[in-house]
């Protein structure tokens, strides 16, 4: 299967942060929280994401909620997490265990991430979100939040910060 006709059988479209994605399930579950706003949340949801080689970055951001990512197909992605206190780790999802790929990889909240398709037409995963994917709680990257916050890691990250159009 060819990227292209992943896009069309699962029907994705483009995602802001690169690639493409479609939500393919919220839970019905909601719960109360005690430090989020507002205060009852659904409990999770999940999507398909895709990167191809024509769009190979899933560029840097940071979610409030944990995400689980899932491998299902294609070639291994490259995961750049960014703890909270800036250590930098690279991490491979993949089907290679004997390489050290990883079959699935939490990222907890709070942590930047982010996801690059390095050789390969695509790279297919699902993530699941907990509690559920809101985007005004996900955060893009720009130069300068980068550049205060991890000035040690600029060099490292600036290739994958997505710039907003002119």
């Amino acid at each position: 299967m060819t990227a292209h006709e992943i896009i069309a059988q699962l029907g994705l479209h483009p995602h802001d942060e690169g690639g493409y994605y479609r939500q393919i399930y919220q839970a019905p579950w909601t719960f109360q929280t005690t430090h989020r706003d507002p205060p009852m949340r659904v409990s999770f949801s999940t999507i398909f994401y895709l990167l191809t080689a024509w769009d190979p970055i899933g560029h840097l951001h940071v979610n409030a909620s944990d995400i689980i990512h899932c491998f299902h197909a294609g070639s291994p992605l490259t995961y750049l997490v960014i703890s909270p206190d800036g250590h930098l780790e690279r991490r491979v999802l993949g089907p290679d265990i004997h390489a050290g790929q990883t079959l699935h990889l939490i990222v907890p909240g709070g942590y930047w991430k982010a996801t690059i398709l390095e050789w390969g037409e695509y790279g297919l995963l699902s993530e699941v979100a907990i509690p559920a994917f809101e985007f005004r709680e996900r955060t893009l990257a720009t130069p300068d939040m980068i550049r205060q916050r991890f000035p040690h890691l600029w060099s490292q990250l600036a290739p994958y910060i997505r710039t907003p159009p002119a």
